[in-house]
């Protein structure tokens, strides 16, 4: 049974909320979430095989020219999630990446600004923050632009968009750190790592111990973004979960899951930790519940 966690007491009700990335991980958890109690419009790819009740959906490729003409005339929120699936294919579709992860959020900032839109929520990434042994607090540095990357610098770049409208309305920046949950594509980080151990293909770490992360359950992830719409200011928060484990340890926890000890190919070095520091995130949106033991039981 999927976990499920509304978010600390937050009630949002009686709001038109638009919502990109509607069909991804998160995106779906937090339609199901917001329909229950406002008017939810989700922007999608394609029609999803299993469309959620009193939803209204429309199909949009961002990747090609489209006109705010196709959204409802006003909302009250924006929650952009919506990112290309297309991210590693740069150079040769650098373009259309170009097109989904910037170009949107720019059209989207400039229609929420002409309709009078109250918030607006952007999707980041924890992998932006400069790598080393340490843990990144919001105001940790950036990487340097050559080495970002054209993902991460995508999501660079539509921070700083994003924040450059907080005079206009509010703005959430949310940095997130290694989502998983039910439903996940298995190209991702942990569905990847669970496939790898239960076909007996060796896991590559740096070190004796790899690097440590804190990845953050869906279900904690979309109450963070609920209670991001709740926010009275504007402000950029790290979203990451409530345990800190090296890539071994993960993997071994993924071991006992399936029965099958995880294979290491292990490599010289000091690996680079990513690691989201959750202080601002606890004391202002969500104290994260779910720990990856129990998580990591709906991928298996």
């Amino acid at each position: 049974m999927a976990l499920d966690i509304v978010g600390d007491g937050i009630l949002i009700s009686g709001k038109r909320i638009l919502v990109t990335g509607a069909n991804g991980l998160l995106g779906r958890r937090v339609v199901a979430l917001l329909s229950q109690t406002n008017d939810v419009f989700a922007v999608v790819h394609e029609m999803p095989t299993e469309p959620i009740a009193g939803v209204r959906y429309f199909p949009i490729d961002l990747a090609k020219p489209w006109g705010v003409e196709l959204l409802p005339a006003r909302v009250d929120a924006i929650i952009h999630l919506a990112q290309s699936a297309h991210f590693r294919d740069v150079p040769s579709r650098a373009l259309e990446v170009f097109q989904v992860n910037i170009a949107s959020t720019a059209q989207l900032l400039d229609y929420a600004w002409r309709t009078g839109t109250e918030r607006f929520v952007y999707a980041s990434s924890g992998g932006i923050y400069s790598g080393g042994v340490q843990t990144f607090y919001e105001t940790s540095p950036v990487t340097q632009p050559d080495t970002l990357g054209y993902y991460l610098g995508s999501k660079v770049s539509c921070e700083a968009l994003a924040s450059s409208y907080a005079r206009f309305l509010k703005v959430m920046v949310l940095r997130f750190f290694f989502i998983y949950g039910r439903g996940q594509n298995r190209t991702m980080l942990i569905p990847r790592l669970i496939d790898n151990i239960r076909g007996g293909r060796s896991i590559t770490i740096q070190g004796e111990m790899g690097l440590r992360l804190n990845p953050i359950h869906v279900s904690d992830a979309a109450a963070t973004v609920l209670a991001a719409l709740s926010s009275e200011n504007s402000g950029i928060y790290n979203v990451a979960g409530p345990e800190i484990l090296s890539l071994r340890e993960l993997c071994n926890e993924i071991g006992a899951l399936v029965g099958k000890s995880a294979i290491y190919d292990v490599m010289p070095g000091t690996p680079s930790d990513v690691v989201g520091d959750i202080s601002m995130m606890s004391a202002h949106l969500h104290v994260p519940s779910v720990a990856p033991r129990t998580g990591l039981r709906e991928l298996i």
